[in-house]
């Protein structure tokens, strides 16, 4: 078969994700298909894959994905022929201590609110189970029936078949040496044997994804690392129905090979591989044996099997896999380049996700746009600045071992830190600041006081922040608060044609008259948030966008992709131009009073508007906005006088009771006033009405983007799916997200976010919760609520009003 020199889809790159793709885009007859493999299929990383396939994962979504994996696996050979080792085995994960233990309850709750069956069993119950495993030091365990494995080669040849059979073409020992671009558009690749035209090209090149990327500037940050495993012999005890065994404790894993074992982990600190590059023909070789790195996997393995002492070693592999910053893989369509579309960083979950991740990135290929919230592995969530190597390299040594390091609620990553950090870092630092990162931004979490520390105890319930949180809170309730808020992503949106195609990509009326601020989505096609922002109106033909700090460039390419070619708007991303310094609370009027001539009262400056205005030596925007329910503004200056105007708010607000806040109070009041927060309560899945935020859609306006799919939601009366307000009644236990919500006993639900109302003195949550015939108020104001809290059931109270009231500075009742 000779090489097309043209074809509808260009795939590089022919390992299980690749031939996934390949698999899917015919199914949903895209049938002029090529396949590209530089050696032979399943080489580079497939073949040495463990083939583990567990379906849980902290998002409904990712968990989604692989279920549907495990529904592929187990029927694609009744469709292809051929077999794809699929063995629905089972799963058991142990706990050693109790904190873990904690963690898998919390694991099986989150199970049980995604519909994957669970169920926690004690460490006997886990010995009948995985019999050759000593368990005198366990305090538990999780078993999840659906769990399985699969071959990794012979998956992906079943996968192949089943694309070829519709029309691909795949070709092997064929290398891409380029990528052909023209107007911002993928055309086609550059092979050693020849150029193909194509209208897509797939970079599925695994652990060469990124060097493929940079072929047409294209951002896949990504790095290899090495990952260690071994096969023994045949030992008594071990059967082919045997279910794969993890001791994340112990940083390992076990499943059965012909009566033997295969056992490998995921050490805390990895070895990053490939920092010279990787040899284009390193197709199914190993590198050398470390049994130095591998020393703490054997040490605890034989803790966990104490027979692997006298078990022959018949095989060692070490096979390096390409890892990402934060340990989800990569998927979608490349920011930089229209056209082509990425899959790769699969963090040793290729196998898992393959049948998911190819199916969802098949169906954005065809569609246009992603058919559901894939945002924890969207490309667009990382930026130019993480494809840096050295950065990369020193961030995958911690993100190998986050397969098992206990996922403690609101973990911070520690590598590769500080990167980005504000004009007033060294300020906040100063004064006792514990920060976190995001978008590789240093924020502030809270501000640890005399005799505290900034270092996190981690821990499920209460952590050491608590008293420091609450005196920030406090002060931003009763008295005035600062924030450093400059992570926040700004866009500038200009030319004359900016206000009418800002009015229809933006689900509000955004023209308004200059100096007025308006909070809006923008909608995909199915109604859902693909963001929420502020657009603050500076001129006739000029906005300032104010975004999350995680979706600058997301939101980028959402309104370049969708403003009309022919329009006079331009759109530029500003972030680092200006600082955010948000002051708040009920004293703010008076603090800001002291630092600017203008008139901050409420008829000359109401909320809702933005005004130029001098403070102290400085000028910048002040627009009167609130994201923790109190009287404030936002005020974003230019970067070079952040400092200066930072210093004067402190100047001159010592006596107002001024103080420094972080996140961690915004987190706390944000939830009691009941705002929601992107890729929480509001994600591509949502609509504003299931959101309760209905009334921020322009509903006059005879056109935006997603106005068809809402009126459809509309005249199809109630909706089955309504975020709400949930609080605790008991003021002991802790929420963070992620807990299955419950009414009568029975899921309904899970929270999106969780933390504590200190205003309120109890714990506090968003949920999204369903009822096929339904969500009204009876449905919520009837029933008993409860959160299942790690297995243990709180009672709690549904709140249709926010249950924190501003204006009184009082609990609702």
């Amino acid at each position: 078969m000779s090489l097309p020199s043209h074809a509808r889809v260009v795939i590089v790159g022919g390992g299980v994700i690749g031939c996934s793709v390949a698999y899917h885009l015919t199914k949903l007859g895209w049938n002029d298909v090529v396949l590209l493999e530089q050696g032979r299929l399943s080489g580079g990383t497939t073949w040495h894959a463990a083939g583990l396939v567990g379906q849980l994962r902290s998002h409904s979504n990712m968990t989604g994905l692989i279920r549907y994996s495990t529904e592929l696996y187990a029927g694609l050979e009744a469709e292809t022929g051929l077999a794809t080792g699929w063995k629905n085995c089972g799963s058991v994960s142990v706990a050693r201590t109790e904190e873990r233990m904690t963690q898998l309850r919390r694991t099986a709750g989150a199970a049980r609110a995604q519909g994957v069956e669970v169920e926690v069993i004690s460490p006997t119950e886990a010995g009948a189970l995985w019999p050759v495993m000593d368990i005198s030091d366990l305090k538990g365990a999780v078993w999840l029936p659906g769990d399985g494995k699969a071959n990794p080669t012979d998956l992906t040849q079943s996968l192949v078949k089943g694309a070829r059979n519709r029309g691909a073409r795949v070709f092997e020992k064929i290398r891409v040496t380029g990528i052909r671009t023209k107007d911002g558009r993928a055309t086609g690749v550059q092979t050693d044997q020849g150029d193909i035209a194509a209208e897509i090209v797939v970079n599925c090149a695994g652990q060469w994804a990124r060097k493929v990327g940079q072929m047409c500037g294209v951002t896949v940050p990504l790095h290899s690392a090495e990952h260690m495993y071994i096969v023994t012999g045949q030992i008594d005890g071990v059967h082919p129905d045997l279910p794969v065994m993890r001791d994340p404790d112990g940083y390992i894993y076990f499943k059965e090979e012909v009566g033997g074992l295969v056992m490998g982990g995921f050490e805390p600190a990895a070895k990053p591989w490939g920092m010279d590059g990787i040899p284009d023909d390193f197709e199914f070789s190993l590198l050398p044996d470390d049994w130095d790195q591998f020393e703490i996997l054997m040490e605890n393995a034989l803790i966990r099997v104490p027979c692997l002492a006298d078990a022959e070693i018949r095989k060692f592999y070490n096979g390096p896999e390409s890892f990402t910053p934060d340990n989800n893989f990569i998927l979608g369509e490349a920011p930089e380049l229209r056209n082509f579309f990425v899959g790769a960083g699969f963090n040793s979950m290729g196998i898992a996700s393959a049948g998911g991740a190819g199916r969802a990135l098949a169906e954005w290929i065809v569609n246009g746009t992603p058919t559901l919230d894939l945002w924890p592995v969207d490309i667009r969530r990382f930026a130019r600045f993480n494809n840096n190597a050295a950065w990369l390299h020193d961030r995958v040594k911690e993100t190998l071992g986050l397969h098992y390091v206990m996922p403690w609620p609101n973990r911070e990553l520690d590598t590769g830190r500080p990167l980005r950090r504000s004009a007033l870092y060294d300020r906040l630092a100063a004064k006792g600041a514990s920060f976190g990162s995001k978008m590789g931004w240093e924020r502030v979490n809270f501000f640890a006081g005399p005799g505290e520390k900034t270092t996190i105890d981690y821990a499920f319930g209460c952590q050491n922040w608590d008293a420091a949180v609450a005196r920030e809170v406090k002060a931003a309730r009763e008295a005035v608060a600062v924030f450093d808020q400059t992570s926040f992503g700004k866009l500038l949106v200009q030319g004359r044609d900016a206000a009418r195609e800002l009015n229809r990509i933006c689900a509000a009326d955004i023209d308004v008259p200059a100096g007025r601020t308006v909070y809006t989505a923008m909608l995909n096609d199915r109604g859902g948030f693909e963001s929420d922002l502020t657009v603050l109106r500076l001129a006739r033909d000029r906005f300032l966008l104010i975004t999350g700090s995680a979706q600058p460039v997301r939101d980028m390419d959402w309104i370049s992709r969708n403003l009309d070619a022919a329009a006079h708007a331009f759109v530029t991303d500003v972030t680092s131009a200006y600082a955010v310094i948000a002051v708040m609370g009920p004293q703010s009027r008076a603090l800001l009073q002291r630092v600017t001539p203008a008139d901050l009262s409420n008829d000359a400056f109401p909320f809702g508007t933005v005004q130029e205005i001098d403070l102290g030596h400085g000028t910048g925007l002040a627009n009167r906005m609130t994201y923790v329910g109190e009287l404030g503004w936002e005020l974003v200056v230019p970067t070079e006088m952040a400092v200066s105007i930072y210093d004067l708010l402190h100047q001159r607000g010592r006596d107002l009771g001024l103080v420094d806040a972080g996140y961690y109070a915004i987190e706390s009041m944000r939830l009691e006033k009941g705002y929601r927060a992107w890729s929480r309560e509001l994600t591509p899945d949502i609509t504003p009405m299931e959101a309760g935020l209905g009334f921020a859609v322009g509903w006059k306006k005879p056109s935006f983007l997603g106005r068809e799919a809402l009126l459809s939601a509309k005249a199809d009366g109630l909706p089955r799916r309504r975020i709400i307000q949930l609080v605790l009644e008991d003021a002991g236990p802790m929420l963070w997200g992620g807990e299955a919500v419950l009414r009568d006993g029975q899921p309904v639900g899970e929270l999106r976010s969780g933390f504590y109302g200190y205003s309120l003195g109890r714990a506090i949550g968003l949920a999204l919760v369903w009822n096929e015939s339904g969500v009204d108020s009876e449905f919520l104001q009837t029933g008993n609520w409860e959160v299942d809290i790690a297995g243990e059931l709180s009672a709690a109270r549904v709140h249709l009003k926010a249950a924190y009231d501003p204006e009184t500075l009082k609990p609702r009742e």
